[in-house]
């Protein structure tokens, strides 16, 4: 491509960027049912930019469905009918139902709801990770089984394209394997097919998040780990995702800490702000740089964790919450 074309291209792309996080802001603030259109993409593939490059915007809180069962179908339309934008599977019947996702998906599109207007992400979940209900063929390359897997999740959620897709969790504690490499390679070419806006890891530590960055060709998107206090809130993990641009999702923000909760110091907070102590910790899970997730199955529960954006804890708040222990 030669330099005039590759400037052409680059103002293209920023202008359908632009559009893009427009459209998708609308829906962040409450648009949902208006129509919003995906901008131009018949354009982009004429000029060569590639899909991928639009990527959707980063969600600020994200609605889990593991652990719902039958529930999850009902739970997922409350969920965004409360205001959530953004939801959270994997192709996993073990613990989640991905397909029961979609028929909510599929209810909520036939009624109007743009897809556009949602943040979807799913999982490649190793067999060790599975039950009986395996969605690819396990004596499959692990290549075809992310291949499998990928258009098995596309399927359940009535969608052509993810907007995030995840290594559910890799094989080895100490390190990526060369399964996981396997995997990984074959999310970088989902990447590349334009059929995930973007790609990452979940239930890693530093080591792994570090080789990834440094041997991956594509470089991670998200970053989704269970989040404890005592470990300073997965505070490496974060670090690296901090210094390398990558989004961190943090999940059990709550049941992993209940000692924080009942910590006589976030109730104080909690009467400050006239807020619960939940929406304290969602609150500062935010300001530190987080994108929370809640499973909760209330209603009135849901519309107060999407209500934590309406105060703003000091430096020096987040700084109590960021080191508490319980």
């Amino acid at each position: 491509m030669n330099g005039s074309c590759q400037i052409a291209n680059n103002g293209l792309r920023d202008t359908i960027w632009d559009a893009r996080i427009d459209a998708r802001n609308d829906a962040l603030n409450g648009a949902r049912n208006d129509a919003i259109e995906d901008p131009l993409n018949d354009n982009l593939k004429k000029e060569g930019v590639p899909l991928n490059y639009i990527q959707s915007s980063p969600p600020s809180f994200i609605y889990g469905t593991a652990w719902k069962a039958e529930a999850t179908a009902g739970l997922v339309k409350l969920a965004i009918s409360s205001g959530f934008s953004a939801i959270d599977t994997a192709n996993q019947k073990k613990h989640y139902r991905e397909d029961y996702v979609g028929m909510a998906l599929k209810d909520l599109f036939d009624q109007g709801l743009e897809r556009s207007s949602l943040f979807l992400q799913s999982k490649f979940t190793f067999v060790q990770g599975q039950d009986h209900r395996i969605p690819y063929d396990p004596d499959a390359s692990f290549t075809e089984q992310v291949k499998d897997s990928f258009q098995s999740t596309l399927s359940n959620l009535h969608t052509d394209y993810l907007d995030s897709y995840l290594l559910h969790g890799p094989l080895s504690r100490s390190g990526m394997t060369d399964g996981d490499w396997e995997v990984w390679q074959a999310m970088e070419a989902l990447y590349d097919d334009e059929k995930t806006l973007a790609i990452g890891l979940s239930n890693v530590s530093g080591t792994h998040l570090r080789q990834v960055i440094d041997l991956g060709r594509v470089k991670p998107s998200y970053v989704q780990n269970r989040c404890f206090a005592v470990q300073g809130w997965d505070h490496e993990v974060r670090s690296i995702c901090r210094e390398n641009d990558i989004l961190y999702q943090g999940f059990s923000l709550l049941t992993a800490n209940q000692q924080v909760l009942e910590d006589a110091r976030i109730q104080m907070l909690a009467d400050r702000y006239e807020v619960t102590p939940q929406q304290i910790i969602f609150r500062a899970s935010q300001q530190m740089g987080m994108i929370p997730l809640t499973g909760t199955s209330n209603e009135k529960h849901m519309r107060q964790d999407l209500s934590c954006s309406e105060f703003e804890l000091s430096d020096s708040e987040i700084f109590l919450v960021e080191t508490i222990s319980g």
